[in-house]
């Protein structure tokens, strides 16, 4: 049997590179097989924005957020560097009170708008003037943090 002759120069790295690309490409089959598992959750939000407040004491926070995933999620709470705290609220019976998390459900969205759902930002470290944005870092319970610069709009602006 003769042995095959020795690779050299460009041949070599012609080589390297097929045997590059297989490995590739066995790494991305395995990937493949495993997105075939459920998704987490997909978040985005859209439509964000802060109200101008009357004054430093409170300002109300909206936004819209959508979760294109295969999991559900829950907004558990969140924070702001322009506030000595965020609430999460739910209004029922034109009544708003605090709550520990609001759910975000999977292929669904979590809307918070006037009359609803919403955040409560308390002690306002001044007061925001429309064309302003305000810092919100979003806590979740299995997507981590999400950090968004909501734009303050007029206080009479709806979001539609």
């Amino acid at each position: 049997m003769t042995p095959l002759p020795r690779a050299t120069g460009r041949r070599r790295v012609a080589i390297r590179r097929a045997a590059l690309a297989v490995a590739a490409a066995g790494l991305l089959a395995g990937a493949t097989a495993c997105s075939s598992e459920p998704d987490g959750p997909e978040l985005s939000v859209s439509g964000a924005f802060v109200p101008e407040p009357v004054s430093e004491a409170v300002a109300g926070g909206f936004l819209v957020l959508e979760n294109t995933g295969g999991e559900d999620d829950a907004l558990v709470g969140a924070v702001s560097e322009m506030a000595e705290k965020v609430e999460l609220h739910e209004t029922v019976e034109n009544s708003m009170r605090p709550v520990d998390s609001l759910a975000v459900p999977a292929g669904g969205s979590l809307e918070l708008a006037r009359g609803g759902n919403h955040l409560m930002l308390h002690g306002l470290t001044h007061k925001p003037v429309e064309g302003d944005t305000v810092p919100i870092e979003l806590t979740f319970e299995k997507s981590g943090t999400l950090t968004i610069d909501v734009p303050v709009a007029s206080a009479t602006h709806t979001g539609r």
